[in-house]
């Protein structure tokens, strides 16, 4: 059994000042850590309205922050959603709390949706003397949904009807997009899509489909994924779940200092406080600045992969769409990595799991400044001092104007935008991803000595890697991606030489190379293992050692062809493995068709409008994107007759629940409003067939 609520936190009034101020948020839990929003500054009346879900299941499910573990599904009965009000405070005893609401889910289980605005508490072991109205309101509303999850036969048609999405044309006309044309917020079909299609490994050719799309409806190229579509959704989602781990060990670290140490970051001398001084601020941030866009722009090769898949598609289609413009493939990528993930996780870190509190107000600031400028460099904006409305920032960004970030972030796209990729002949021109001289020697060509070992000019592209005597020269040799099989170091008794590494290929040839530093030699292997880990034949042992006077110098194999003795180092680091229910996520999907089911009958009605009247469209139609009404006519019977299917399922188990249980008993005691509602309901359908 799965249960689903969704929290949204619309506003609060008369929320009490505390010391003179008050910049309010609130945290919301279930059984569970706590999920925030975000802070309000100088007002007692917030409007937040932020939604937060939640799902209550049995416990062989897996394990989310927002995800929670019961025994027994009736102890949903017993638990409750909390909601406190804190004022975020820069004293050192940390925030103050305002006051809290606590509501008991029974009472949600007899109504779907429910809304109200209600008095804040004080705590339980709080000042008793407080009167409760001097605590403020807070309205909220909450949604409860309650799934019973069958086995995983029931979903078939349904799930195989969602799984080929990305093979429709045109993909409006798929049962994934129609979804999203039906749900009432983008985000709430993008959530059970997106596990559906990571689970079934099927996400990024479905990203791809719509974002294709999506960009071919695109005019202008500077208004490229700006909008709240559901490909955007679809890629915040994946980003949150597979990108999790990859902001930890980017950020997290820089993010943490930051919040220790409280440097002075105040840049705007209309706020600068009395001893502080505006160039040494200026110093402090340009410093923290500096830091994490090197952090940033130097951690491609831990961009998980299927990001990185995503972001090659996104390049393609907007390179393809826009021809004339050279930068529209670089901002199709930066406009999610860093406008929708780097920048919100630096300005709000305890969203993104990097802190486990929101920041005290100093720091809040100083990540915001921080975060606006990490932004702008990111956009590679022509006029980026346009793109501050504050002159202090506009003159704070002049220490960025420099042509080195700008090739900084380029690069950074390149690779994050071209690894992982099977397909990569489909790109037009190659990308270049790092060149330089470099000692080689191949195994195997000659007699084995000193004289065998060359300088050569190397150079890696996302189709290839290859070498020449120097740069500009045709290449002496030329490796495919597909053809590395393994990119690991070599010990230094091989050759008696320091920083070499092998770039294993088929047929057990091998080539060695010595790199000029260790640090070179790293960043080599590191760039080569991340475009070629997609590889099928990757390899996963290697011999660390060389095979000299007929032996494996590791592991004193005589064969040459003696599978590796150790295990490679490569692998798949910046993969993620999600632990998804597919059956789960497409109940869900299925509870979300129900529920819209009047659009989905009202979708039907514009296909056949759109079928038989050529003219202008009809206004209520108009909000439904519809490509090809005949083919979307198709998917939308086919989701209805599989929608109705599960209906029926879901009836004959409740018939079959109620039945195998007597009212006064302990699954169904006396007062049960869910079994006296299925017999109210029960009576009018036997009243109504009389």
């Amino acid at each position: 059994v799965c249960i689903f609520f969704f929290s949204r936190v619309l506003e609060c009034q008369g929320l009490p000042i505390v010391n003179g101020q008050c910049d309010p948020y609130a945290t919301v839990t279930l059984a569970g850590p706590s999920r925030q929003t975000k802070v309000k500054k100088k007002t007692n009346n917030p409007h937040f309205d932020e939604v937060f879900y939640f799902e209550v299941t049995r416990p062989s499910s897996y394990n989310k922050k927002s995800h929670f573990d019961i025994e027994d599904v009736d102890e949903v009965d017993k638990m409750e959603i909390r909601v406190d009000l804190w004022n975020a405070s820069n004293l050192k005893f940390g925030d103050e709390f305002l006051g809290e609401l606590r509501l008991p889910l029974k009472f949600l289980r007899q109504s779907s949706s429910y809304e109200a605005w209600y008095f804040l508490q004080p705590r339980d072991n709080g000042n008793k003397s407080l009167k409760p109205d001097d605590l403020g309101s807070l309205r909220l509303n909450v949604v409860y949904t309650e799934d019973h999850v069958f086995s995983s036969d029931y979903y078939s048609p349904l799930r195989d009807l969602l799984l080929k999405s990305a093979d429709v044309e045109p993909v409006s006309a798929s049962a994934a997009h129609i979804l999203g044309e039906v749900c009432r917020e983008k985000q709430e079909a993008a959530i059970p899509l997106v596990r559906l299609f990571l689970h079934y490994g099927r996400i990024v050719p479905f990203i791809s489909a719509i974002a294709n799309a999506e960009v071919k409806r695109t005019q202008d190229p500077n208004t490229i994924f700006r909008g709240n579509s559901l490909t955007s959704k679809c890629i915040d989602e994946t980003m949150k779940l597979a990108g999790m781990h990859y902001l930890q060990v980017t950020l997290k670290p820089i993010i943490d200092e930051i919040c220790q140490v409280h440097k002075t970051c105040e840049i705007d001398p209309v706020k600068l406080k009395d001893g502080e001084n505006l160039e040494n601020n200026r110093e402090n941030l340009r410093q923290y600045v500096d830091r994490i866009f090197t952090v940033i722009t130097k951690s491609g090769v831990s961009c998980p992969t299927v990001m990185c898949d995503i972001f090659f598609s996104l390049r393609e289609s907007a390179a393809k769409r826009f021809q004339g413009d050279l930068d529209v493939r670089y901002t199709a990528v930066s406009s999610f990595i860093f406008l929708r993930f780097f920048a919100p996780a630096i300005l709000s870190p305890n969203l993104f799991q990097l802190t486990p509190h929101h920041p005290d107000p100093q720091t809040s600031r100083t990540l915001t400044l921080i975060s606006k400028t990490i932004q702008t460099l990111g956009s590679l904006s022509k006029s980026k001092s346009a793109n501050f409305k504050e002159s202090y920032m506009a003159t704070f960004y002049d220490y960025f104007n420099e042509q080195k970030y700008a090739d900084a972030v380029k690069n950074f796209l390149d690779l994050i935008s071209s690894s992982g990729r099977k397909d990569h002949k489909s790109i037009e021109q190659p990308i270049l991803l790092k060149e330089g001289f470099m000692i080689k020697r191949a195994q195997g060509r000659k007699r084995f000595g000193m004289k065998n070992f060359k300088k050569r000019w190397f150079r890696l592209t996302n189709h290839e890697f290859t070498y020449q005597k120097s740069k500009g020269d045709h290449p002496l040799c030329s490796i495919p991606i597909e053809n590395i099989l393994a990119v690991e170091r070599l010990e230094e008794e091989s050759f008696k030489m320091k920083n070499m590494f092998q770039v294993i290929q088929p047929e057990r040839r091998v080539l060695y190379i010595q790199a000029n530093n260790c640090v070179e030699a790293k960043d080599w292997i590191d760039i080569l293992t991340k475009v070629s880990q997609c590889n099928k034949k990757r390899l996963t042992v290697y011999h660390p050692s060389a095979y000299l006077n007929g032996h494996w110098l590791c592991c004193k194999a005589t064969a040459d062809n003696t599978p590796g003795c150790t295990p490679c180092t490569g692998g798949l680091p910046a993969n993620i493995q999600l632990d998804i229910d597919g059956d789960r996520e497409t109940e869900r999907i299925y509870s979300l068709f129900s529920l819209y089911m009047p659009k989905l009958e009202k979708m039907q009605e514009a296909c056949g409008s759109k079928s038989v009247y050529d003219g202008p469209e009809e206004e209520e139609y108009s909000t439904f994107i519809i490509d090809d009404p005949k083919e979307t006519y198709k998917t939308l019977k086919l989701i209805i007759e599989g929608v109705g299917t599960l209906e029926q399922e879901h009836a004959q188990y409740k018939r079959d629940k109620f039945k195998k249980t007597k009212y006064g008993s302990q699954e169904h005691p006396i007062g049960d409003k869910s079994f006296q509602t299925y017999i109210r309901q029960q009576s009018e359908i036997s009243a109504h067939s009389i």
